[in-house]
């Protein structure tokens, strides 16, 4: 076999084996939900992710507004942490919260490097969160409610946690390994008391935003 010939195999067979080994990921997933371990932060927001979720867009896809108190749920390094915080400027708040400490850990340190003082970073669980009824405008999350093993359940707390006027936004990414289909979440999210407000992107790159059912 020639050098060329090995080259375009290997080449060729790069994206094949990309493919094979993310399949065997998502039928793992499937049948094992786990939290995203905290070593993978890093390795998963990478400049590919970045360009297809912009960090400074995503509040704006979400609807954050400035004055808004908001919840992230599953923060990972605290990219999009930031910018969030930084949409709902000094009169609003973002809390994020995620059941390994170690993220904690990371997002604080960020936030204290990039000296944004208008996060709190705490460990919680999603199925009895440490807050009050209506205590928030918005609860977001960006390719974390399918790691949840019962996100209809967590969707509840949500739903209690959110005012009235509340929004409930998810950002998802066809290369997640725990991607869902968005007529999955809006079915998941309908039953739990909210129904579609916004839907942006396309079936490899989404943005939904709920509200409360009246």
């Amino acid at each position: 076999m020639s050098v060329l010939l090995i080259l375009i195999s290997i080449i060729l067979g790069i994206p094949l084996l990309a493919v094979i080994l993310h399949t065997i990921v998502r039928i793992v997933r499937y049948f094992y939900k786990f939290p995203m371990p905290q070593f993978m932060a890093n390795m998963i927001d990478n400049p590919l992710r970045r360009k297809i979720q912009p960090p400074g867009e995503t509040p704006l896809r979400h609807n954050i507004e400035p004055g808004m108190t908001v919840l992230e749920v599953g923060p990972g390094n605290g990219r999009y942490t930031i910018e969030t915080a930084r949409r709902v400027v000094s009169s609003g708040k973002v809390i994020a919260i995620d059941i390994e400490p170690k993220m904690i850990e990371r997002v604080t340190k960020r936030a204290s490097d990039e000296g944004v003082t208008n996060i709190e970073a705490k460990t919680a669980n999603v199925y009895n969160l440490p807050f009050e009824d209506s205590q928030f405008d918005a609860v977001y999350m960006i390719t974390v409610i399918s790691e949840i093993p019962e996100p209809q359940r967590a969707m509840r707390e949500f739903h209690r946690v959110l005012s009235p006027s509340g929004l409930l936004a998810f950002s998802e990414l066809f290369t997640d390994p725990d991607y869902p289909l968005a007529k999955t979440l809006i079915r998941i999210a309908g039953s739990a008391g909210f129904r579609l407000k916004k839907r942006l992107g396309n079936f490899f790159a989404y943005s939904l935003v709920f509200e409360k059912q009246q």
